[in-house]
């Protein structure tokens, strides 16, 4: 059974590190799904506006990147509980929020 594809909105999200007229393609993995490049790039960038104060939209966005993270082995690398520790409270949000989404994975029988 294959993993779900990213969001649609994820393709969208990205675009904002990258210039006009590019394009950040998906890729297909070998177990079949495909997931977004740009996505760990964006991710530090949201961290960096999230440490600057932004919220709402940049939550939005740091949440849509969380099941590609997990699915490209983000968090098998740098755990979630290493996001939560220290004082960088935009990593320590994506800590939480990875947190909360494998409980839901593994509530659900999803797994990550």
């Amino acid at each position: 059974m294959s993993t779900p594809s990213p969001p649609p909105d994820l393709a969208v999200i990205n675009h904002k590190i990258v210039a006009d007229g590019e394009v950040l393609p998906a890729v297909t993995l070998k177990d079949g799904s495909r997931v977004q490049t740009g996505t760990v790039a964006t991710l530090l960038h949201n961290i960096t506006l999230y440490n600057a104060g932004e919220r709402g939209p940049v939550e939005t966005e740091l949440a849509a990147a969380i099941p590609t993270l997990f699915k490209v082995g983000l968090f098998e690398l740098f755990p979630p509980t290493e996001w939560i520790a220290g004082d960088n409270p935009g990593r320590r949000r994506v800590g939480e929020m990875a947190l909360a989404h494998r409980s839901k994975a593994v509530a659900q029988g999803t797994g990550d």
